[in-house]
């Protein structure tokens, strides 16, 4: 059975592109999930009860190779929970989320927990403390222990229509994207001084040649998020580079080059 919204009724809808979107290559799910991960150091953590019964907490964890590590207290019922079940999972929110959260990207990833020892002990132990320097005033204290989270399975939500899941495999091979953390002064320069400039990628190759006004609302390293107006109500867009890009210096010349080749198309 195909499950959906039903009929939205009076509801506003979005228009659909008149033209096929040129480039809508964008981030695997993957890809989203890894960049998530890497952009905050907290987390609500689910774990069992000796009951069964679903446990939900606050906790801050580091990455190693993308695996969340977590340093907690055996005083905390959670800690308590993971020595007596490592089954767990994570829900990861992005910082600085859209006015409406629920249009804000998130990821869940499941799993069970270990204990590291040796040599990944120490790396586990560098990576807590490089994403949470706080915890060493209590990260060796005898009632703490860390805790990897070895993900097998990833739900990334990117907002309203956009989600996906992605395998453990994927995801361990995954990066996080090296733009979107560091876009935000561009995107703003593209819209207080280029507002021009993205109205045309979006008539040229966002599928909209009758928007009336574009504004960038993410860069990440395939391409740009366009939100739009049009004759038809608003309405968003991909438009994708023509080659990725891997460090924020290259955002400028990416966006200049679909700006020279919008005008000239």
């Amino acid at each position: 059975m195909t499950l959906d919204h039903g009929d939205p009724g009076d509801a506003p809808s979005i228009p659909q592109p008149f033209e096929p979107v040129a480039n809508p290559a964008r981030p695997s799910a993957a890809e989203e999930a890894r960049t998530v991960a890497a952009s905050t150091n907290t987390a609500i953590l689910a774990s069992l009860t000796g009951d069964g019964d679903p446990w939900a907490s606050f906790v801050t964890y580091g990455l190693l190779d993308g695996q969340p590590v977590l340093c907690v207290s055996r005083m905390a019922e959670h800690g308590r929970n993971l020595d007596g079940d490592p089954r767990a999972s994570l829900a990861i929110v992005e910082p600085n989320p859209p006015q409406d959260p629920l249009a804000g990207a998130r990821v869940t990833l499941a799993g069970v927990v270990e204990r590291p020892e040796g040599d990944e002990a120490i790396a586990a132990r560098e990576a807590h403390l490089a994403a949470v320097p706080a915890a060493k005033y209590y990260i060796d204290y005898s009632d703490f222990s860390l805790w990897i989270l070895r993900v097998r399975r990833v739900r990334w939500v990117g907002g309203y229509g956009r989600m996906d899941s992605a395998s453990a495999s994927d995801y361990a091979a995954a990066v996080a994207d090296p733009i979107l953390p560091n876009a935000a002064r561009a995107v703003a320069h593209l819209n207080d001084d280029h507002a021009d400039a993205l109205l045309d990628m979006a008539r040229a190759f966002g599928g909209y040649p009758d928007a009336t006004a574009a504004t960038c609302e993410r860069a990440d390293r395939y391409g740009l998020d366009l939100r739009l107006h049009t004759p038809r109500g608003f309405a968003v867009t991909r438009v994708g580079y023509f080659s990725p890009i891997d460090a924020i210096g290259a955002l400028r010349a990416a966006t200049v080059e679909l700006a020279q080749r919008a005008r000239t198309s």
